[in-house]
């Protein structure tokens, strides 16, 4: 039986090129996804809130989108660790602190007003001040 592989890809391959950049970003997003999952619940909901809503700007390139995830899984683990309650985190507009971190990482985007309500609301009710008073778009 012949070798079916094309050279392109075998060059690519040899390069760490397109293949290896694409397995390693996956490689990147599952590291990522194992941290927030073992963020304390609180902490996890939020995450995943943000996580959400940064889907919404467009990142530069794979790797700027990986170390975006990856910067906001750090903050995250470090404020479990010191107990910082994730109001200090994210203030009182969720939807401006996700705003100013994905400015560090991205070309722009738009971002629907259900998007921000849903951001809002979540991290309410991971912060435990949700009043009930806010709409539930989650």
């Amino acid at each position: 039986m012949t070798d079916q592989s094309s050279p392109a890809i075998d060059a690519d391959a040899g390069k760490g090129g397109f293949i290896a950049k694409v397995i390693g970003l996956k490689k990147r997003w599952r590291a990522y996804k194992v941290r927030v999952r073992a963020l304390p619940e609180d902490y996890r909901t939020a995450v995943d809130a943000i996580e959400r809503y940064l889907m919404h700007f467009v990142p530069a390139d794979g790797d700027t989108a990986a170390s975006e995830f990856e910067d906001l899984a750090d903050l995250f683990e470090r404020a479990a660790a010191d107990g910082t309650p994730i109001r200090q985190i994210v203030g009182d507009d969720p939807a401006e602190f996700v705003e100013g971190f994905a400015q560090n990482y991205t070309k722009g985007g738009y971002v629907p007003d259900r998007e921000r309500i849903r951001l809002t609301s979540a991290i309410a009710r991971a912060a435990g001040d949700d009043s009930g008073n806010e709409k539930r778009a989650a």
